[in-house]
């Protein structure tokens, strides 16, 4: 019987030290095995998002034997289209100044940036849903958002016909 009552005395004085540990806010091993707090882990989080953000991206649109390179900039609008690469997609020709592509799906403007003109800007016009590479100067439009400008091969925007390939560049 003493036996019997050790074993229920131990298992009651467990459960009571089992019971009071509150594992919400409790420290997690990390893979390295120092210990980071909830609060640490969820700022490295953000930290890295914030990084990753901030990176320079640059993409590729290959014609032929043709590249040329953007550089996007920060806009949600710029992160949506480099979300949906890479594409093959057909090209038009718009006006004097510039060719035009249409991307699978529309592009987030909660940030947009407005074009304000220049020649080697690649931007989006809202309203039709269409990426424009100019390659002229143009007029400050309310429904055309910048994505970016291009970095080299501004010279070959002219000669773009048919299907393109627009790719992430490393």
């Amino acid at each position: 019987m003493k036996k019997l009552l050790s074993y229920f005395m131990l298992w009651m004085a467990f459960s009571l030290v089992a019971c009071s540990v509150d594992v919400s806010n409790a420290d997690e091993p990390s893979p390295s095995g120092v210990v980071t707090t909830n609060e640490e882990a969820v700022s490295d989080e953000k930290e890295d998002l914030k990084e990753m953000n901030n990176k320079v991206r640059k993409i590729s649109v290959q014609f032929g034997d043709h590249v040329i390179i953007y550089e996007l900039n920060e806009s949600q609008a710029a992160v949506s289209l480099y979300e949906q690469l890479p594409l093959t997609i057909e090209s038009e020709n718009f006006s004097t100044n510039e060719k035009i592509f249409y991307p699978p799906k529309s592009l987030n403007l909660t940030d947009g940036i407005k074009a304000n003109g220049g020649s080697g800007v690649l931007a989006y016009y809202e309203p039709w849903g269409d990426v424009v590479m100019f390659y002229g100067d143009f007029n400050q439009n309310s429904s055309l958002y910048e994505l970016g400008h291009v970095v080299s091969g501004e010279e070959l925007i002219q000669e773009i016909t048919g299907a393109i390939t627009i790719d992430i560049m490393d």
